[in-house]
């Protein structure tokens, strides 16, 4: 999420009550999450274990809940909760609006793209040329669609990022303030969610065709000319690069990316990141043919314990 105007270090500080290191008017352009930052952007991490990932990345600002050494050029943020006050400072300059109008306020839908009853349009929406949106879609705040794109019923676009804190007594959200970016000639088929970004963008590239019953995660890119079939499950941050195709009840493990070109087979599980141009299967999923050399072998195990 961009800021503007940009703030300065000591106006972000003050918003959520911390002490900062760094200069006042040090000025913060965006908030960000580690995986998307860029250069100006502010980003939260409170536990040790991504202390160097995040004081080493693009963020220029880190809130931080321990003292440390201020690498050069950037600033900090002492918090003692920067989960918390991420959440703060996300409300603070997106506020969540809700709609009750069929179209909400600052929506544009182009005059030749046709939306049948039932769907509903939330708040700062796009919607281009030639784009059919089908009876009972729900297409949320900060939503843009491109030209000539097909959205069948019941798919909701733009849900909350599935993304919570563990408290002692409750799971905690971090608030959601990104966007979804459907690209021209993407096919989304009933029954399908895509997630918004937390604070960045979720986006489905030119030409890709999704069956029904897909879910996509927060901040997932997808590229161009992707195949989804049916049931396709795809976890947050992940990044699909063009024309992979994912066959029927595929499940993504977050923060993976599926090479240019790769085909996975049905009900394959992918825990870890896959080269381009290949073909997969099994959970684990690994390359196919070696994964069916290793179901013919498995098969013979029983053989090998028969009495003779």
């Amino acid at each position: 999420m961009k800021l503007n105007p940009p703030q300065t270090l000591q106006k972000i500080a003050s918003i959520i009550g911390a002490k900062f290191v760094g200069n006042p008017d040090f000025l913060i352009s965006g908030i960000n999450e580690i995986h998307v930052v860029e250069a100006g952007d502010i980003a939260f991490v409170d536990h040790p274990k991504y202390y160097e990932k995040a004081l080493n990345s693009k963020a220029t600002t880190i809130l931080i809940n321990k003292e440390v050494e201020c690498p050069e050029g950037k600033a900090l943020i002492i918090s003692d909760d920067p989960f918390r006050d991420i959440n703060k400072l996300i409300t603070h300059f997106s506020p969540r609006s809700y709609s009750t109008l069929q179209v909400g306020k600052n929506s544009i839908v182009d005059v030749s793209a046709t939306v049948m009853p039932g769907a509903y349009i939330g708040e700062n929406v796009k919607i281009g040329k030639n784009t059919v949106i089908y009876p009972n879609v729900s297409i949320y705040n900060n939503v843009e669609i491109g030209d000539n794109v097909i959205i069948h019923g019941n798919t909701v676009l733009g849900s909350h990022a599935f993304y919570y804190k563990k408290r002692a007594s409750h799971f905690e959200k971090l608030q959601t303030c990104g966007k979804v970016i459907i690209e021209n000639d993407v096919e989304i088929g009933a029954s399908c969610t895509i997630d918004a970004g937390v604070t960045g963008d979720t986006r489905i590239g030119e030409g890709t065709k999704i069956d029904n019953h897909v879910h996509i995660g927060h901040d997932t890119t997808v590229g161009k000319m992707c195949l989804f079939a049916a049931q396709v499950g795809i976890a947050g941050a992940c990044v699909i690069e063009d024309k992979v195709t994912l066959w029927g009840q595929v499940g993504i493990a977050s923060g993976i990316t599926i090479g240019a070109g790769a085909v996975v087979y049905a009900q394959s599980g992918v825990g870890k990141t896959l080269k381009g141009d290949k073909t997969y299967f099994g959970s684990p999923a690994g390359e196919a043919r070696e994964k069916m050399k290793e179901m013919a072998m498995i098969k013979q195990i029983p053989s090998l314990f028969e009495k003779k």
